[in-house]
C-alpha cells in the first residue's frame, strides 16, 4: 500500500504542528494574497480546513494587519524554500541561538515527521547520519503494521554510532516491522569486489529497490573534516582530496555531487554498495533532512540532484540558503 502524502492540517498530533500549520495558511492568505481553494491545493487539505484555520487564526488574535503567531519568521522560510524549489512542504525548526548545534534541532522535528509517515504497509527506504540517527530519540516506539524499513546504504564492519545499518535496524524495532539491511561494507576496495558480491551474495534485488518504495529518507554529507563520513573512518584523507578535486561539495549515500547538483566523475561511484539516486528519486514522498552553515551550498545542489519533496532544515541554514537565492 502506497505511502500517503501527510496532510497537515487533518488528524494533526499535538498542538505545536497544528500551530505551525495555521501560522502558513495565515501567511499564504493574509501576505502571499492567495485564495483558499490555491492554499487548500498546495498543502493537500480540504477548502472547508482552510476556512476553519483562517478563523481560528482570527479569533487567537494571531492576525492583526500583520501576523503575530510566534513561528512567522520560519513560515516566510518555508513558503520561499518551497516556492523556489518546488517542494510540497519545507519544515524549517527554529533555533534559540544562530550559533547553536542546529541537529538537535532537525533531528526532533524528523522524528516527529517519521512518525507521521509510518503507516500501515509503508515501504520505507533509509540513508544515514548523524541527523537521522538523533531521530530515534524522539520516535514513539509504537506497532505498525506490515511496515518495512530498507537500508539504503551499506554499513560499517566496526560498530560505531552512525552506522547505516544500525539505524534502519533500530528504525525496523521502533514500529516491530521487518528491516533489510545490505550485508557488505558501504564502501569497497574495487569495482571487481562490488560485482562480485553482487553477483554471488544474491544483493543485485536490495540494490535494485526504488521502483517499490513508498518513502525515502536521505540527509545530505558534507565534505569537510568535519563530516560524518570522515569521522567514522568512511573515507581517507587522500580519498576525500580526490573527489574534492573533481568538484564535489557533499554526498548522498556516498554519491558525490557538484555546486550543480550533478553526479561528479570519480571512481569511487564504482565501488560504493548503495541503492543508486535515480532509483532512489522513484520513491513517492522523498524526505530530505539537513543542515548547519556548512551545508549551505550542498544542501542547494542535492535539492537539484534528489529532488525531494520535502526538506527539513533549521531557521540559519534555511536563512542562508534564501540568502544564496537572492
Amino acid at each position: 500500500m502506497a505511502a500517503e502524502k501527510a496532510k497537515p492540517a487533518e488528524g494533526l498530533r499535538g498542538t505545536k504542528e497544528a500551530d505551525r500549520i495555521r501560522a502558513r495558511v495565515a501567511w499564504m492568505y493574509f501576505v502571499e494574497q492567495l485564495t483558499q481553494s490555491e492554499i487548500a491545493k498546495i498543502l493537500d487539505i480540504g477548502r472547508v480546513t482552510v476556512v476553519r484555520l483562517l478563523a481560528d487564526a482570527r479569533a487567537r488574535g494571531e492576525v492583526n494587519i500583520s501576523i503575530k503567531a510566534p513561528l512567522i519568521d520560519v513560515v516566510a522560510l518555508e513558503r520561499k524554500l518551497e516556492t523556489h524549489y518546488g517542494l510540497q512542504q519545507a519544515v524549517v525548526t527554529p533555533l534559540s541561538t544562530p550559533n547553536i548545534d542546529p541537529i538537535p534541532v532537525i533531528a526532533a522535528a524528523v522524528g516527529e515527521y517519521i512518525m507521521q509517515l509510518a503507516q500501515k504497509n509503508v515501504r520505507m527506504g533509509v540513508g544515514w547520519g548523524r541527523t537521522l540517527s538523533e531521530a530515534l530519540n524522539h520516535i514513539q516506539s509504537q506497532p505498525v503494521e506490515g511496515i518495512k524499513i530498507y537500508s539504503l546504504l551499506g554499513g560499517i564492519i566496526q560498530a560505531k554510532r552512525f552506522n547505516p545499518s544500525e539505524f534502519a535496524w533500530r528504525l525496523a524495532e521502533a514500529f516491530n516491522g521487518e528491516g533489510f539491511l545490505i550485508p557488505a561494507p558501504a564502501i569497497v576496495n574495487s569495482g571487481q569486489t562490488k560485482r562480485t558480491l553482487i553477483e554471488e551474495c544474491g544483493l543485485e534485488p536490495v540494490l535494485d529497490l526504488g521502483e517499490g518504495l513508498d518513502v525515502a529518507i536521505l540527509s545530505a554529507g558534507g565534505i569537510d573534516d568535519n563530516a560524518t563520513s570522515s569521522q567514522v573512518g568512511y573515507l581517507s584523507k587522500e580519498e576525500r582530496a580526490s573527489v574534492v578535486e573533481a568538484g564535489a561539495i557533499g554526498d548522498l549515500l556516498f554519491h558525490f555531487f557538484n555546486k550543480d547538483g550533478q553526479l561528479i566523475e570519480h571512481e569511487i561511484h564504482q565501488r560504493i554498495m548503495s541503492v543508486q539516486i535515480e532509483r532512489v528519486k522513484q520513491a513517492k514522498t522523498r524526505v530530505l533532512a539537513s543542515g548547519g552553515k556548512d551545508k549551505v551550498k550542498a544542501l542547494g545542489a542535492a535539492i537539484k540532484l534528489y529532488e525531494p519533496t520535502v526538506f527539513i532544515t533549521d531557521e540559519v541554514t534555511a536563512a542562508a540558503m534564501v540568502k544564496a537565492l537572492g
